[in-house]
């Protein structure tokens, strides 16, 4: 997800540093100490103090001379020892340059129709792959030496093909030989544009299960169970960005499950909506993280939820960081079947770097205020600009972030339920199409509002719509969750005709389907099943509208079987540049509600709990003068770095919160941890009385809440004496401030008689 990173090696020839593979390989005997992987993160260096993360695996990048003294690093301060590398890019010069089997593969760099190859963050060396039959052989062979290394889990970063290339040689080959005809330049007509996707799908699905296929004969061969992940950004994304990949299809191949790359970088793309076009950062991340839970819903697999205390783009400031990162992190914790996640890519990059204390844009707009001050009055003239300040990360923050990590590790809960949302069970249907239209001679909405135009109307309004993916509605049982559908075949297209069997079942079944389609996309016309023999249709809608019974032309209301149809001619994209698009769509989606007999409601906040843990959101562009939804009891703030106390908690319009309840733990004599920001350990509680173990990031604060019904007799931390000005009481709690050390440090606390 890091397109700024150094790339770094997966040449097949090199000389390890330190210890062989096989050494290596003996001491990966699993994580018993810091637990199982649900909590994970990905780095290109090795441990240090300041990266002292407290999760269960470390995902070493790379496979390249690093690759095996990083792996023993992070292995013998207890992690589990994972590998992560690039699928679409990489200092492959070994493969491009022929090392690898005697052939040159400069033909396979990725090229635009000027002529210019597409480059992996402007490194001339690093292209982005068109990957021919050769190249899944050699991601193999790089894989290998990370199961020699003892490596169990491997996880392939972004599969990814750009809309505008596919005119380099490889391309051109693989075209003929996968339509068995000449190549066609894929801006010649959206025809090719179309079936040019098509292709580019098939290629890296292809690498990746030749990837998968040789790491699983390895663990047969070797009598071990080798797990192969993708981390992908989401299909919402990657169809905005204007990428391919195989995205749904990857499971089908071998893959064991995902990692969703949602974070600040993807979430804060502009989109419309209501005609304005802003950053619309948390109802994004929502959907983009929603696509993704409804992928691994259908398949059963693991997913790990990204979130980035940063971002790639290095010039926003603190703020700007931590107000998205918190954005990010709730969207994620508020779906509802997902309790794995990588806390952060490159906590080197997360606590050793520098960035603005303040944006360019507001020292823009204060040089500008000042060119206003009248001269003379001391504050005016036109001085040269002023330098950006960068400084590293707030101690704030990094308390914050570490007391927040803990908590994800606690998030497998078994009562989850939404306190304030409105209508559930509501799907915005989604195919790896919408990746299919985005390039010349013609590419669908701009800002995707052909998606967003359907989406924003319902999450703005507090209804937890999910993008279900069509791909996945043939899976038994996968379109049951839903009550309400939204489609649109403006901007995606239906792979399979077996997709409409299945959704005009699930109307009949009782369901409400809701088509906002006027049927002006040019890609209607493309060469596919729809309008091929025995089909004649000009549109998959009519073929939909057809297996349901109902005319081509109709829109209102119809009734098949149990279920209803409503049918709209807008398109939901120019929806999102009306004033009154958003309300044109709910109005609609209220009206399917009514007609199955549905309850509808809207909300201006989304709260979730999750066992002891409450997750909020104020939501912007809201209902109108809808008062602020208020929590009442007793909570820790964990986006507080002082794990607050509160007994009422307003969530304002783009408000986000992470409360502990107190009323939800458990409620013996013995004291207990609460909140901190360090890992804790070796927790022991008996009746007055509380110990545990406590280590940390290097120069971090450690803040510890904790249940007391008094101030402690006494309070020690690694044999010392706490002094009584660092800790308080409040609200029947206690609150214990330190200094976090990456050796464990034990904590006694006696509450007395």
């Amino acid at each position: 997800m890091s397109r700024k990173l150094v790339v770094f090696s997966i040449a097949l020839f090199f000389v390890p540093l330190g210890m062989t593979a096989q050494e290596i390989a003996k001491t990966n005997t699993g994580n018993t100490e810091r637990g199982d992987d649900r909590l994970i993160f990905q780095t290109s260096q090795p441990w240090t103090a300041r990266t002292n993360i407290d999760a269960g695996a470390a995902m070493v990048y790379g496979i390249g001379p690093r690759m095996l003294p990083n792996l023993q690093s992070w292995r013998e301060h207890a992690y589990i020892g994972d590998v992560m590398t690039g699928v679409a890019w990489g200092s492959y010069q070994d493969y491009l340059e022929g090392h690898f089997d005697g052939h040159n593969h400069m033909d396979q760099a990725q090229m635009d129709s000027t002529g210019n190859k597409i480059l992996h963050g402007g490194n001339a060396s690093v292209p982005y792959i068109s990957p021919g039959n050769s190249y899944g052989r050699y991601l193999s062979q790089g894989v290998r030496r990370a199961l020699d290394a003892g490596v169990q889990s491997v996880f392939l970063e972004e599969p990814e093909f750009w809309a505008r290339s596919g005119w380099e040689d490889n391309f051109k080959r693989e075209w003929k030989a996968f339509y068995g005809e000449e190549w066609q330049a894929p801006n010649s007509s959206v025809d090719a544009q179309y079936r040019a996707s098509k292709l580019k799908y098939f290629l890296y699905r292809r690498a990746l299960g030749q990837v998968f296929d040789a790491a699983k004969e390895y663990g047969r061969e070797n009598g071990r169970t080798i797990r192969c992940y993708v981390a992908t950004h989401s299909l919402i994304n990657y169809a905005n960005w204007r990428i391919v990949s195989p995205e749904s299809s990857l499971l089908a191949v071998g893959a064991d499950g995902y990692i969703a790359q949602v974070w600040t970088g993807t979430a804060r793309t502009p989109n419309y909506y209501n005609g304005i076009r802003k950053e619309r950062t948390f109802e994004t991340a929502f959907l983009e993280y929603g696509s993704m839970q409804n992928l691994a819903r259908a398949s059963g697999r693991p997913i790990w939820y990204l979130n980035d205390p940063i971002e790639d783009d290095p010039n926003h400031d603190w703020d700007d960081y931590r107000a998205n990162w918190e954005s990010t992190l709730t969207a994620s914790l508020l779906q509802p079947d997902v309790w794995r996640y990588e806390i952060m890519p490159w906590p080197e990059r997360v606590f050793n770097s520098q960035h603005p204390i303040r944006t360019v844009t507001a020292i823009n707009k204060s040089i500008k205020e000042l060119e206003q001050t009248p001269v003379g009055t001391g504050l005016g003239g036109f001085g040269p600009e002023p330098a950006v300040e960068r400084t590293g990360i707030p101690k704030a923050y990094e308390t914050e972030l570490q007391s927040v990590i803990r908590a994800l590790g606690d998030m497998k809960q078994e009562n989850v339920e939404w306190l304030e949302a409105g209508t559930k069970n509501v799907g915005i249907l989604v195919s790896d199409t919408m990746m299919f239209e985005r390039a010349d001679p013609f590419s669908s909405d701009a800002a995707l509002g052909s998606f967003y135009g359907l989406a924003l109307p319902l999450v703005t309004h507090g209804v937890p719509a999910e993008p279900a993916q069509i791909e996945s509605a043939t899976t038994p049982g996968f379109l049951d969750h839903f009550k309400i559908l939204l489609l649109t075949y403006e901007g995606q297209k239906p792979p399979k005709p077996e997709f409409h069997d299945v959704l005009a079942q699930w109307v009949r079944n009782g369901g409400a389907l809701v088509v906002v389609d006027n049927d002006d996309d040019p890609y209607n016309g493309v060469r596919e099943w729809w309008n091929a023999a025995p089909n004649s249709y000009k549109t998959p809608r009519e073929d939909l509208f057809a297996r349901l019974g109902i005319s081509e032309d109709a829109t209102g209301v119809y009734r098949a079987g149990r279920g209803i149809i409503l049918s709209d001619r807008e398109s939901p994209a120019s929806l999102t540049h009306g004033s009154d698009g958003g309300e044109i769509v709910r109005r609609l989606v209220r009206r399917a509600a009514e007609a199955i007999h549905l309850r509808w409601t809207e909300t201006s906040a989304l709260v979730l709990r999750r066992g002891p843990y409450l997750v909020a959101s104020g939501l912007d562009e809201s209902i109108p003068a809808a008062a602020p939804y208020v929590i009442h009891g007793r909570f820790v703030n964990l986006f507080d770095p002082n794990l607050a106390v509160l007994t009422r908690a307003e969530l304002a319009p783009n408000s986000r919160m992470l409360l502990v309840d107190l009323d939800r733990m458990k409620r013996d004599e013995a004291p207990h941890v609460i909140a901190a920001s360090c890992r804790l350990s070796n927790e022991r509680s008996a009746a007055g009385r509380l110990t545990f173990d406590m280590e940390g990031i290097a120069d971090t604060n450690a803040v510890i809440r904790i249940t007391a019904s008094r101030r402690p007799a006494k309070l020690i931390a690694g044999g010392v004496a706490v002094p009584p000005g660092e800790y308080e009481m409040s609200t029947g709690t206690l609150l214990i401030r330190l200094q976090n050390s990456t050796s464990p440090m034990q904590v006694e606390i006696d509450m007395g008689q």
